[in-house]
């Protein structure tokens, strides 16, 4: 019998798998991702700082103006609660979620990072006219009732002023056992957790060979995002010497669960050779009536097979795997689709960026071949280098003797006419194109964001790194 994170014995009566799972099972959780092209949709997430006017102290959970407060008046927008179980037999108020907009597959939900952070997880959409749209409601939604709680919002990949000390922890299960194991296996996990940002888009596959080409060119250019929307030059009210403090982070989290898989570039790839990454993942949890159960640091293997000393003879089902892969966080993440999960967060226009930039390369065959060109000379050691020197230096990093922003400026043009080919347009007949726009002008310049906010903090902000939230709130 095992105990969940306050000691309450939960895995007693948990169902049981009529037969353990198999390799069969693992790898068709997967597979069943790939689709007809017709079917591609995109995702876009973003995560955002709260803070309260004035103090810019961040947001707790309780209070008059806390996060809990913050949901509840998000509901009068047709938004209903996510509720998690506690031991106490009570519920918190989690998140919330939607319909979608089309009346077809899941809507978007509004979801809370351990350290507050207020993410949108938007609705699997067909353009970037839409997603760009179903972020600009939620940003004025938000706003609205931000400003009546004297509350306000900033997008940057970390935390510029605060302490890990002063951050508010969220009321989330899971987050007290990762908050438990994190210090274990990195210095910076907590960091992570606590004090980072990130946009993320996510795009589909036809098959486990397209998924090949996607994931492979997605993990190598994956530095070009993080150096386009670096934004976190800042910890502690003072610069680090990265752009991208939130990607630094990052490279000293959990090296099991992390990085840049090179396993991914090698021949015989496919989706059995991510299921086997993954089973050797270290747990976290699994979840029994509705209770998160700390099973951190075991072994999936052994729970498929019923062989855990914490779980004696609970094997574990195709939910407990789905669950496993949400704790993978390598730079590129493989589920039913790709996870962009490379760049800081930002302001609205980048939000609608990052899918858009990701989705020209990845819906145009014949750019997703040119995108690839473009790295697939690179050894493993470079790619684990640029990784790197992309978060220190940005745009100004350098990959077999071409300077990162070189490199950027032909993956934008190939992604350009990707959108241009794709030829999805809006209701005044303009196509997607135009959201790279932000892109273009930071390639261009060879200015990163952070490169920006640099500038001002030695300059207007006379070193004042608390001017970033009347500059740069939404």
């Amino acid at each position: 019998m095992v105990t969940d994170v306050v000691g309450e014995a939960v895995l007693a009566d948990s169902s049981k798998n009529d037969r353990p799972l198999n390799m069969d099972d693992l790898i068709g959780a997967l597979a069943k991702g790939c689709k007809p092209k017709s079917d591609f949709r995109v995702g876009a997430e973003h995560e955002k700082f709260g803070y309260r006017k004035g103090s810019l102290a961040p947001v707790p959970y309780d209070g008059e103006n806390g996060v809990f407060a913050l949901l509840t008046g998000l509901k009068r927008f047709g938004w209903t609660g996510v509720y998690e179980d506690r031991p106490d037999g009570g519920q918190t108020l989690i998140g919330l979620e939607r319909p979608s907009a089309t009346g077809k597959g899941p809507g978007p939900n509004i979801s809370l990072e351990p350290g507050g952070q207020f993410e949108l997880s938007g609705a699997p959409l067909q353009t970037m006219h839409d997603i760009c749209k179903e972020t600009g409601d939620h940003l004025r939604e938000v706003r609205e009732v931000a400003d009546e709680l004297g509350l306000g919002f900033i997008g940057l990949g970390f935390t510029p002023n605060l302490t890990r000390a002063d951050i508010p922890i969220m009321p989330k299960g899971r987050y007290g056992i990762m908050r438990a194991y994190m210090p274990k296996v990195g210095g910076m996990g907590l960091d992570m957790m606590f004090r980072t940002c990130t946009v993320q888009a996510n795009l589909d596959f036809s098959s486990e060979a397209d998924m090949i080409a996607k994931f492979r060119m997605s993990l190598a250019l994956q530095p070009i995002a993080t150096a386009l929307f670096a934004n976190s030059p800042f910890v502690e009210g003072k610069p680090t010497g990265w752009l991208s403090s939130r990607a630094r982070v990052w490279t000293d989290t959990d090296p099991d669960r992390t990085g840049l898989l090179d396993f991914v570039f090698e021949d015989g790839f496919g989706f059995e050779t991510y299921v086997e990454y993954a089973l050797d993942v270290p747990m976290y949890f699994a979840k029994r009536n509705g209770l998160y159960v700390d099973l951190s640091g075991q072994s999936f293997r052994k729970f498929m097979a019923g062989e855990l000393d914490a779980a004696p003879g609970d094997r574990a089902t195709l939910k407990d795997w789905n669950d496993h892969l949400t704790t993978l966080f390598p730079e590129v993440r493989l589920k039913t689709y790709l996870e962009m999960r490379g760049a800081d967060s930002g302001p609205w226009d980048r939000i609608c960026a990052l899918p858009a930039l990701w989705t020209g390369v990845f819906y145009d065959d014949a750019a997703l071949a040119a995108a690839w060109d473009l790295a697939k000379d690179w050894t493993a050691e470079q790619r684990h280098q640029l990784r790197v020197d992309a978060a220190r230096l940005g745009l100004k990093a350098v990959i077999a003797g071409r300077s990162l922003q070189d490199v950027a400026k032909d993956f934008i043009a190939i992604s350009k006419e990707g959108l241009k080919r794709r030829a999805a347009l809006s209701g005044g007949l303009v196509d997607e194109t135009g959201y790279l726009a932000p892109l273009e002008e930071i390639a261009d310049s060879g200015m990163t964001p952070a490169d920006r906010l640099l500038e001002l903090y030695h300059g207007p902000w006379g070193g004042d790194v608390t001017k970033v939230y009347e500059t740069f709130s939404y």
